[in-house]
């Protein structure tokens, strides 16, 4: 699936279920607005060949409907979007490469910070790193709140 074309102009936000990915996802809602542009909500899982021997097609489809209920969640527990031209998107693949390829032609690439306890946060989570660094176009890294 390729992001590129659907993100011309847009706020792209990448979420993950987590609280954190949650604040970056109202966050990226209100610049949306204030921008009066669209939003693109992303929700990459990855789907990876588990080194037990598993291979992805017999976990996949338990993966992804473990996305999908964590995507649904994460969208019912944020604020309204209905003025706002939404298109959300639930995918498997690398998230930061997944991420990157949608920062393609947006106006903004909106992600979350991770850290993990006091030295952890003031260092950025892996997707948020490459996102930093590899994105077409500027980036938001939304820190959890002090």
């Amino acid at each position: 699936m390729s992001l590129l074309s659907t993100n011309s102009g847009r706020i792209v936000v990448g979420i993950d279920g987590s609280p954190q990915s949650a604040k970056a996802l109202v966050w990226a809602i209100e610049e949306a607005r204030l921008r009066q542009v669209g939003l693109h909500v992303i929700y990459a899982f990855p789907a990876m060949v588990s080194i037990l021997g598993t291979t992805a097609h017999e976990y996949l489809p338990q993966v992804e409907s473990e996305a999908k209920t964590r995507f649904e969640e994460a969208l019912a527990n944020a604020p309204a979007m209905d003025d706002l031209d939404t298109e959300k998107t639930l995918i498997a693949g690398n998230p930061s490469q997944v991420l990157v390829e949608a920062s393609q032609g947006a106006a903004l690439l909106v992600v979350a910070a991770k850290g993990r306890g006091s030295f952890g946060d003031m260092l950025l989570g892996s997707v948020a790193t490459h996102a930093a660094h590899q994105a077409h176009c500027p980036v938001v890294v939304v820190r959890p709140a002090d």
